[in-house]
């Protein structure tokens, strides 16, 4: 058995970061946890401390650390930190060998690569880091000694098709296609019509994951799939050509990778990110991750279509992103959050949020992304503008 491998878990109180937990409760012989953070929950990770005993603990939010502090006085082996700088801290720490990378969104991309930089294992679920600094942070990878695994359960399913030594050559590994999966959401049958009345609680009930709100709502719009999209590209060294997207209801079959020879891998499993984590914390080894037994012969059939990009252009438009180069990636995945976040503050109708993707992107300046300066200051200019569109069509 592997050494003992100690673990920060970074958005320790999300979906993730609980999956994340469960794995690591299940083997303590194999692993440790070394930090947990948070963004302003509290009372949610002053549970989790006193279970797992990190030496440290980060809360985004200043407000929640205080008070974070105060639930754990009676625990002063615990370090409590806040903000970015006490993120990256820990993800960069000595105490730590691996790093689950499971921040939400661009608030995630400043820690991952603190850890990148510290050559530890990261397991990366913020695909919102990799849409957004693309060569740059593959460049730290390699240059930092460090070992990106994806857990994203699509991106963790192609790794698990490809030779492990040609991962990120896929012309010597002999790949034609690589088919990437999508369960369409839960509006892939809605007209256009329809998904103008569609409201938060609706787009945020996934009839397959269980995720959070934001990452439900990209699903919902096929954004994800999109951010995804842009993800396999950096992670395996392809076009957004080689990668072909299939919708796929049943959320079984995971992603698969279409050889020279005709050959077709697929990893199948029940729609539980459970195994993806286990698959990355036990690297190359496998583990238990508590999941059931898939059952092909109550599951059937398994369906497959084409994406739908009149209905659903979020995916249209990562590829756009994807194609312009430079800073456009940034600048697609602000706008996604910004207008994500009003439709769920009741600000925005959900079939608005390409229009404010859209209207973003034109109307911010794409530069080379030569420094991550320059990727989060466009961060800012985009999120600057998305917000300027929200409040116009708001009027």
């Amino acid at each position: 058995m592997a050494d003992k491998r100690s673990v920060t878990v970074l958005g320790a109180t999300g979906s993730i970061g609980l999956s994340t937990l469960d794995v690591i409760r299940r083997h303590p012989d194999r692993f440790e946890v070394q930090a947990l953070t948070a963004g302003s929950r509290a009372r949610e990770l002053a549970a989790l401390c006193r279970e797992f005993l990190p030496e440290v603990a980060v809360m985004a939010d200043p407000l929640a650390a205080e008070e974070l502090s105060g639930l754990l006085v009676d625990c002063p082996e615990i370090r409590v930190l806040s903000g970015e700088e006490g993120l990256c801290e820990v993800a960069a720490g000595a105490g730590s060998d691996t790093v689950m990378s499971a921040i939400v969104g661009a608030a995630g991309l400043a820690p991952t690569l603190a850890a990148v930089r510290a050559g530890k294992r990261v397991l990366l679920a913020n695909k919102e880091a990799l849409v957004m600094s693309g060569q740059l942070l593959m460049d730290a990878v390699t240059e930092c000694g460090a070992e990106l695994l994806p857990i994203d359960s699509e991106h963790n399913a192609i790794f698990q098709c490809l030779p492990a030594d040609k991962v990120r050559d896929p012309e010597a590994a002999g790949i034609k296609r690589i088919l990437l999966t999508a369960s369409g959401g839960p509006f892939r049958e809605l007209s256009a019509r329809a998904l103008r009345d569609v409201t938060p609680s609706q787009a945020c009930a996934h009839p397959n994951w269980s995720m959070g709100r934001k990452i439900s709502v990209d699903s919902a719009t096929l954004m994800n799939k999109g951010l995804e999209l842009i993800e396999a590209c950096w992670l395996f060294n392809t076009s957004p050509e080689t990668v072909e997207v299939h919708v796929h209801p049943e959320s079984i079959i995971h992603s698969m990778v279409e050889y020279a020879d005709g050959s077709v891998l697929a990893q199948l499993g029940s729609p539980d990110m459970r195994t993806p984590i286990a698959n990355g914390l036990a690297w190359p080894e496998r583990i238990d991750a508590g999941v059931p037994s898939l059952d092909l012969f109550a599951i059937g059939r398994f369906h497959f279509e084409r994406p739908d990009l009149d209905r659903f252009p979020c995916l249209r438009l990562a590829a756009e992103a994807f194609a312009r180069g430079g800073t456009a990636p940034a600048v697609l995945n602000a706008a996604n959050e910004v207008a994500v976040g009003a439709f769920l503050d009741g600000g925005l109708c959900f079939a608005d949020i390409p229009v404010i993707i859209e209207r973003t992107m034109l109307a911010v300046d794409v530069t080379p992304a030569d420094s991550f300066d320059i990727i989060f200051a466009k961060d800012a200019e985009a999120r600057a503008v998305a917000r300027e569109q929200v409040h116009r069509l708001a009027v």
